[in-house]
């Protein structure tokens, strides 16, 4: 690897750390509250791309939190030349957000005693893409709601026995979780609104 493609490279991972800390810093953290209100009409929607298949990896992290700092709505995100094909152009003065595509590639070298060897080489490129929310013109499907993922919440089963052995009456509803002594009842948020099973029988959270 040259050392100009080691130094993309470790840019590309130093923004992404700088990006990922300065959330922290911010105070975005999963574990102050392991749910959210938003869920209980729905688990979270992963970022999809133009064609409607998910970003994954580190892409779903970056995206998330640019929607969150900057408000976005849709999930739909696109490169700038996949906006004009579909139709779309994307606003003046808008920025956009940097993913990165991981892959490697086949190199055939001789080696010290003159035979061919195949060697992997890593590569890692970064790319802008843009949230439907800052492009005007695209087909009318990329601004409707998206319908919530499928991704239901399992449920543990021998924690919900445990508790139901308890005898203790357990409420559900809200965005707070709480014992109420004068009632002598458990309040939780919806099950559906934990981030995972676990969330919702860990006492620590």
């Amino acid at each position: 690897m040259s050392s100009k493609e080691n130094k993309t490279r470790v840019d590309i991972y130093a923004k992404i750390t700088d990006r990922i800390v300065a959330d922290l810093e911010k105070g975005v953290r999963p574990w102050v509250k392991p749910w959210n209100a938003a869920n209980t009409g729905g688990r979270i929607t992963r970022p999809l791309r133009h064609n409607g298949l998910p970003y994954q990896g580190i892409n779903t992290l970056l995206l998330w939190s640019e929607a969150v700092s900057r408000g976005f709505v849709s999930p739909i995100w696109m490169t700038f030349k996949q906006s004009i094909e579909l139709g779309g152009h994307v606003r003046k003065g808008e920025t956009g957000a940097t993913v990165v595509y991981a892959s490697r590639f086949t190199r055939t070298e001789t080696d010290a005693h003159g035979e061919e060897v195949e060697r992997g080489i890593p590569f890692l490129k970064a790319y802008t893409v843009f949230s439907a929310d800052q492009i005007d013109g695209l087909p009318e499907q990329y601004y409707l709601d998206p319908a919530p993922a499928t991704d239901p919440v399992e449920r543990i089963a021998h924690a919900d026995t445990f508790f139901a052995n308890t005898g203790a009456v357990i409420r559900h509803g809200g965005n707070q979780a709480y014992f109420n002594p004068g009632l002598d009842i458990v309040q939780m948020p919806p099950f559906e609104s934990f981030r995972d099973a676990p969330s919702y029988c860990d006492p620590r959270t």
